[in-house]
């Protein structure tokens, strides 16, 4: 749902939120053109092998987790891990910087159904040294 906002600028609620989509779109960010291609994974995989892949064909990463789904908020660091160890290993690019990374709780709007709290969120963010944003 939020790769579709982004692109549509519009709530699509009624879509497949377990397929696994590559969406590409072009806008002005800072009066630059940019042409994104945005690998939703929907969140299925279970093979550490795929993940890696996909880890890997990414440049920059909004890791977003359910505030209504303490399971995905604890996938967030592991996530995390796997991103900073695969691009910063010494076969990619010779040590290059690492790539954009931002903590995103989605779901801000559905309080009363909330499992993490945006404190926990938060502290998470900091001990990652990663920006954080909740969001509905």
């Amino acid at each position: 749902a939020l790769t579709v906002r982004f692109i549509t600028r519009r709530f699509i609620g009624d879509y497949d939120p377990t397929l696994e989509m590559i969406y590409r779109h072009m806008a002005i960010i800072d009066g630059e053109m940019v042409h994104f291609e945005i690998l939703d994974t929907a969140g299925q995989e279970e093979d550490s092998l795929q993940i890696e892949e996909k880890i890997k064909w990414g440049d920059g990463f909004a890791v977003v987790y359910s505030v209504t789904d303490r399971c995905s908020f604890d996938e967030v660091m592991r996530l995390c891990f796997l991103i900073n160890h695969l691009h910063s290993s010494p076969k990619r690019s010779g040590g290059a910087e690492q790539p954009p990374v931002v903590i995103v709780g989605n779901k801000k709007d559905l309080q009363f159904d909330r499992m993490v709290s945006t404190e926990d969120g938060e502290n998470l963010s900091k001990a990652l040294k990663l920006p954080f944003y909740e969001i509905s």
